[in-house]
């Protein structure tokens, strides 16, 4: 694990981040068990929200597929090494390749970085706040929000552009100028 991984693994369990990603799997017990460069990955998520095929905590990538798509097949504890035939000396299951996790688990990777970036807890209003302001502009949360942007928009499962809003959102200026427009504007609907 890089220098970079592990200032972020240090800064999440210090910010309280990675510990909430970890009470966070247990109440909707997940398999969990560690994963690449410091990540904790948590698979069998079903809770209703959030609505994603995963999602970070902290270093704590909570997935909703099953432990056998995410560990690639194995699935032994996390304390404890894998003892299946392969000659791999990794103490824990490795994030397989073939899975068709890879990109997003470098999405939710760098969302781990962003938990750090921001001191842990407050990246939650800070990301809500972004994810508003993305469903209001582009129509879904991700598209106009800066962290998902930052996080890879394709990896995350997000269109990389949208029009600015539906059309019928915004107002048209005529609406403004007519009076007699269905009472929109003047005081006494334009009569």
């Amino acid at each position: 694990m890089g220098t970079g991984a592990r200032l972020r693994q240090l800064a999440n369990v210090l910010n309280g981040s990675t510990l909430l990603g970890l009470l966070l799997a247990a109440g909707a017990r997940c398999h969990v068990a560690s994963g690449p460069r410091g990540l904790i990955l948590a698979a069998g998520y079903r809770w209703k929200l959030p609505y994603a095929a995963a999602f970070t905590v902290g270093n704590v990538v909570l997935f909703r597929a099953d432990a056998d798509r995410v560990f690639g097949g194995e699935s032994p504890p996390p304390s404890s090494p894998s003892s299946s035939s392969s000659s791999s000396s990794s103490p824990s299951p490795c994030f397989p390749d073939g899975a068709g996790f890879p990109g997003l688990l470098g999405h939710e990777e760098r969302h781990s970085t962003q938990y750090a970036l921001c001191c842990g807890i407050p990246f939650l209003p800070l990301y809500f706040a972004a994810a508003g302001w993305s469903l209001w502009r582009a129509g879904n949360p991700g598209t106009a929000n800066p962290f998902e942007r930052h996080a890879g928009l394709a990896a995350g499962g997000y269109p990389e552009h949208v029009d600015a809003r539906p059309r019928g959102w915004r107002r048209s200026p005529d609406l403004r100028d007519e009076p007699n427009n269905r009472g929109l504007s003047g005081r006494d609907g334009g009569k």
